[in-house]
Parts: C-alpha cells; structure tokens; sequence
C-alpha cells in the first residue's frame, strides 16, 4: 500500500516539471516573414516548434497546448547560422596557455576529441551567438603548422576530431551535435620562409630542394599512417589473443570506412591536386579547407564532389601581385565552378564575424542567396547534418533567429535566437560592458 501511494505522489511532484520542460522547448511564432533558405520566404507566416523540433510552418497554425507564443511582427525568421570552422571552447586567450588546449606533440593525434576539451562556460559563446550564430565545429588544431611555417619543422599532420557544437549547454554532452564530424588534417606542403622571417624566428632559410625532400618525406608518413590503420582494421575483425588495441588506429577507422571525412587544409593550388590525388589513393572522403586561392582546381574539385571550407575574406592577398580583391571574389570564383562552399573564421577571437565574410564574398560577386547557404544548409550538408539543421523545414532541429533585417548586414539586430527550440540569452561581455558604460 505505502509503496504504491508513494509512487503517486512523487508522480505528482514530477508532473508540472514535465509539462514546464516540454513548454520550455515548445514555442509558436507569429506574424513573422519566414526565411527557411531551401524554399521562397514566406509572409506573415508562423512556425510551430514542439519538444525543440519544427512541427509546422504555414500562414495559419493553430496554437498548441503547452507552447508559449512569440510574436514576431515586423521581423524575420531565419535558421541559425553556422561557422564551420572555429576553436570556440578550446581557446579563451591566446596568451595564456592555460587556457588553450589546441596542438598537441607528435604527427598523428586523431583519437584527440575536441567534444571533450570544449568549454561550455567559455566567454566566446555568448559573444559569437551574438551575430546569430547557434552552432559551430571547434577544431582540435590551431592551423599553424598547417599554412605557414610547416616547413620548419615536423608539426602535426592529423590533430584529431572536430565537433559540431550547439552554442548553449550546461556541459559539453548537452552542446554536442555531432561529437566527431570531422577529422581535422594540416596537409603537407612545401612553404618558403622569406629570409626576414626565418631571421626574426632565429632560424636559418631553407633551400627548395631540402623542402620539397622533407614534404615528400611526410606525404609518405601520412601514407604509410593510413595503412597502418587498415591493417589495424583487418586484424581487429580477425581478432585472436595477439591482437592490441590502439586508440590512434582504432580513431581512423572511421576515415578508412568513408564515414568521417578529412577536413584538410590546404592553402594552395599545388596542396589541393595533391590532397585530392591523395583522397582518390586512399579512397577516403574528404573537405578541402580554408583554400587561398583556386588556380585550375575548380573542376578538379567538382567532378569529385568535394566540397569547401572557405576562410576569412577580410585578409590580404595570398602573393604580393594579386589583385587587391582576390580574397574577396574568392568564394564566387569557387561557386562559379560549381563547388560547393560554406563559411568558418579558423579562429575564436573573430568566430563572431562570420556572417561579414560571407557579406563581403556577397558584395564581390557571389549570390547573396548562396552568401547565406554557406551559412546554413551548405554549412549543414557539408558537415553530413544537413537531414538535422540547416533550413526552416518540418523534422528538423529549431535552431532559429528573429531579426530585424538581413543577417548578413552589419546593422541587423538579433532581436530573439533559439537552440533546439529553446529560447537563449544574447546578452554577453559585450552587452555587459554596453550597459555599464551607457549608464555612466
């Protein structure tokens, strides 16, 4: 008797908690112009999010029970923007060391998992959630071996997992959406040092004969890494008493079978025939990343399907003798090749800005309407979630933000942002400091 009446009173207790959690991530929003990128803007519209999932979205939704209404007159609707390319929750400042936990020792780090190193508490979150962003890929590695100074030493070539994080989270399990999208790879190259740099780093210049011996050197480690990987696979099905286990290994299996892709960042044009050559070898998946220029790789990267990662526009030009635009027009001249392109920063200072460098590639040439799906569905597919956000479609997760113009403008105005149909805060370091020194 007890046990039972005991039952129903925690019963009890627990209900209003459960109807306060399923209308905690359930919301209709009215009256707003509707932007779901993979169909025409709808006016006046509505979209109905129930338990953090888009149930309808029309001109006439009825209220559900449970689901709090938002009006939106005179607003827009659009899906969350995305940066595909970040370090938020892995840096906080760049000169304290201790609060960076991005390159690590050794060539070959892919077990490495950013999910969990990111910090759900960083201050970055709130600032880049400001811009509209509501997901990220933080990546294991900074990218400094990567285009720059490789060829000074061995660097890391594979610096682990990248994953794809919501930007609101109690711990790093809650902000996950998709723990290993990627995994992230510094692609060998050959990189000359001007003498004025290689003196200001205390190093004597290298000659091209030694470079290019030492980057055939590390193309042949990272084959021979793959293969090694395959034989761990083959012998891991075979099992039997001799075999060992290998956290290294064990994490490629997932890159040999075709199932995570290689984000490889490869600057230049020579970079990316090889990262491709090496793709096709390998028969691996693979997304060229934060490319500096396009040479006679656009078809190349078309006819197999391999998609971009596009860096940051407001940058100089690759060589003293490009055109002062070439950054700028970038993004069209891929498009224009039919390559499918999204947006990151490679950064967690500027992940914020995003939606600028889009704009800029928008105002150099590049569709406007194609500026914005290098934020979202682009950005979604690219990193194999494209079935999950992205786009303002029925089923998929409600990341979505009311504005009040175009997201791409420097002058609009996040005015509401939701994250798996939960609304979140926009206030941040920065708000703070607005609010304290506007009331001086």
């Amino acid at each position: 008797m007890w046990p039972g009446i005991f039952r129903l009173i925690v019963a009890a207790c627990l209900l209003p908690m459960g109807l306060f959690g399923a209308a905690e991530n359930s919301v209709l929003i009215t009256n707003v112009t509707i932007h779901p990128v993979t169909a025409p803007e709808i006016q006046n519209g509505s979209v109905l999010v129930i338990d953090g999932k888009i149930a309808e979205l029309g001109t006439s939704i009825a209220a559900r029970e449970g689901a709090r209404t938002v009006d939106g007159r005179g607003l827009h609707l659009y899906p969350g923007l995305i940066n595909a390319a970040t370090n938020v929750g892995l840096s906080e400042i760049s000169s304290l060391r201790d609060t960076v936990d991005l390159d690590e020792i050794g060539p070959f780090n892919p077990e490495l998992r950013a999910q969990i190193a990111y910090n759900p508490s960083s201050e970055h979150i709130a600032v880049t959630r400001a811009s509209g962003i509501t997901a990220v890929i933080s990546l294991p590695g900074s990218g400094a071996s990567g285009f720059g100074l490789a060829s000074q030493g061995p660097g890391t070539i594979i610096t682990g997992q990248g994953a794809l994080m919501h930007l609101e989270g109690w711990t790093w399990e809650e902000a996950a959406v998709k723990p290993s999208a990627v995994v992230d790879m510094m692609f060998p190259q050959i990189q000359t040092v001007p003498r004025q740099i290689a003196s200001f780093l205390g190093t004597e210049p290298r000659g091209y004969t030694e470079l290019e011996k030492e980057y055939k050197q590390r193309l042949e480690q990272l084959s021979d890494f793959v293969e090694r990987a395959r034989r761990y696979e083959k012998a891991k099905a075979a099992g039997g008493p001799e075999f060992r286990a290998d956290a290294k290994l064990e994490a490629m299996i997932p890159v040999i079978d075709g199932k995570t892709p290689l984000f490889v960042r490869a600057g230049k044009e020579r970079a990316i025939k090889d990262a491709v050559a090496f793709a096709d070898k390998q028969k691996v998946k693979i997304i060229i990343a934060d490319p500096r220029e396009i040479g006679s790789t656009g078809p190349l990267l078309k006819s197999h399907n391999i998609p971009v990662v596009l860096g940051k526009t407001f940058q100089l030009p690759l060589r003293d003798d490009d055109p002062y635009d070439a950054p700028y027009t970038l993004p069209n001249d891929f498009f224009k090749a039919g390559v499918k392109i999204c947006f990151g920063t490679f950064d967690v200072e500027f992940a914020r800005n995003v939606p600028f460098e889009a704009a800029q590639a928008a105002a150099f040439g590049l569709p406007r309407d194609e500026a914005l799906k290098g934020l979202t569905i682009n950005s979604a597919q690219i990193l194999g979630v494209g079935d999950q956000l992205g786009s303002i479609e029925r089923g998929k997760v409600a990341d979505l933000i009311l504005t009040d113009g175009d997201p791409l403008e420097a002058k609009t105005n996040i005015k509401q942002m939701f994250i798996a149909g939960r609304e979140v805060s926009l206030e941040s370091r920065h708000t703070r400091e607005w609010e304290k020194w506007e009331k001086r």
